[in-house]
């Protein structure tokens, strides 16, 4: 098997697979069914997954005007691979090389507060949110 990391665009024939690695990282009550999820993927304008040979080992999306907002939803690394720099490149190309837009998220599991901030995010005091319905 070829070890050699590949991040890239997730392709439509991959929205499955993509579904399956996240529920089987902790990701089941944001996959829902695959009707749901094949829609929640439509409807980022930007999805990305790392691979290493054939096997899926993470997975990013973002949501974004293209002009100077952008949204990081989703950044999910198989925990036997993190810390390898795979959180760094699906975080870096999904957010593309353009200045211009300001990226937010939301930093709330165990570690991502730290990881964030080595990719240069800032704690904002500006920030507000109207959470889901639980």
């Amino acid at each position: 098997m070829q070890n050699t990391l590949n991040v890239r665009n997730l392709r439509p024939d991959e929205t499955e697979s993509a579904r399956l690695f996240l529920s089987k990282h902790g990701w089941c009550h944001r996959t829902g069914d695959a009707e749901s999820f094949a829609r929640l993927i439509g409807n980022s304008q930007r999805t990305a997954i790392a691979l290493l040979g054939d096997q899926i080992v993470g997975f990013a999306r973002g949501i974004t005007d293209e002009i100077s907002n952008g949204y990081l939803s989703m950044v999910v690394v198989d925990a036997q691979h993190q810390r390898t720099g795979i959180g760094r490149a699906l975080v870096e190309h999904v957010m593309g090389d353009n200045p211009d837009i300001t990226w937010v998220l939301r930093a709330g599991r165990e570690g991502a507060e730290a990881f964030f901030t080595s990719l240069g995010f800032e704690t904002s005091v500006i920030a507000m949110e109207r959470p889901r319905r639980k």
